[in-house]
């Protein structure tokens, strides 16, 4: 096993809310590792605690109960910090800087020296490709610009550990491109990266392993493919013929019908395979084609949130 980056055990926070000061709790016995050069995907609706999640890491927040080591300290210990990076959410900066000006200030206050801090901003700078918006006011920038520089900011004190909230949030499909080839680039660096997105298709695409959290608690964790071996494979069959003579051969099965290009489309799990073809066999109807649907993260996400796992909060 690899060395772990992040320890979080039974990690529990309560809000106080309302005029009663009633307690709130938006995290549940929350425990998770991510090890060194992995990407870690932190997945979840609305309100789930993901955030809070990050924010009780960075020391933003005060956690209730629970601990939480990094890089092998307290998390609340200076000398770990310095060697984060992170994007939040919703990042805001003083717009009056400039987006140089900026990644300038931010790594000051890491206590770089300017003239390493020319050529390390030079470099990311082009790596989310801002050249060009450099010398202009971030008041200026629109919601994709902010978050490309939101991004370099988080990578100017060269982090071992990167935590993105959201990191494709606002970029078109041009930059979400960029930003995974550079989280990539990254990784191969040996670089540790903790993100969270309600892109899927990137976390799918970007993360070793994942976890999975509702209502504050973390429901499941694994890699990708271990997780998806637990969700059914849906089919789709595609038919030549009679419509109505296929639909009622089908009528008291759970089988979604539809037509595209020309075709009878029947989509349904692959529990009634079996049933579905002896009753699309008896029919005049001719077969085209069988196929398993590709499974997904966002499939098993579904899935998780149809069980009625715990109540959100928020």
């Amino acid at each position: 096993m690899s060395e772990a980056i992040l320890n979080i055990t039974n990690l529990v926070k309560d809000y106080k809310t309302g005029f009663t000061g009633k307690k709130t709790r938006v995290l549940k016995n929350v425990t998770f590792d991510v090890y060194k050069g992995e990407v870690f995907g932190f997945v979840g609706p609305n309100g789930a605690g993901k955030t809070t999640t990050f924010k009780s890491i960075l020391g933003f927040v005060t956690p209730t109960e629970g601990k939480i080591e990094l890089l092998g300290k307290e998390h609340s210990d200076s000398g770990a910090k310095s060697r984060i990076g992170y994007l939040p959410e919703n990042p805001y900066f003083y717009d009056y800087l400039t987006g140089e000006e900026l990644l300038y200030y931010m790594g000051e206050l890491h206590g770089l020296k300017r003239k390493y801090l020319h050529e390390k901003i030079e470099e990311l700078l082009r790596k989310v490709s801002m050249e060009h918006a450099k010398k202009m006011q971030m008041r200026k920038y629109s919601k994709g610009m902010l978050q490309r520089i939101g991004i370099a900011q988080a990578l100017v004190n060269d982090p071992e550990f990167i935590i993105l909230d959201e990191p494709m949030s606002g970029l078109d499909p041009i930059g979400r491109r960029e930003i995974k080839d550079l989280i990539l680039e990254e990784k191969r660096k040996g670089k540790t990266i903790l993100l969270s997105s309600h892109m899927l298709s990137d976390v799918e695409a970007l993360c070793d392993r994942v976890g999975i959290i509702m209502g504050g608690t973390v429901i499941k964790i694994g890699n990708i493919g271990e997780l998806l071996k637990e969700i059914h494979t849906d089919y789709e069959m595609h038919l030549e013929g009679p419509g109505d003579e296929v639909k009622q051969c089908v009528k008291d099965l759970r089988v979604e019908m539809d037509s595209r290009a020309g075709y009878i489309v029947l989509k349904f799990d692959e529990d009634i395979k079996r049933m579905v073809l002896e009753a699309v066999t008896r029919t005049s109807a001719e077969i085209v084609s069988i196929h398993p649907l590709r499974k997904s993260l966002e499939g098993l996400f579904v899935e998780e949130a149809k069980k009625g796992n715990p109540q959100k909060e928020q």
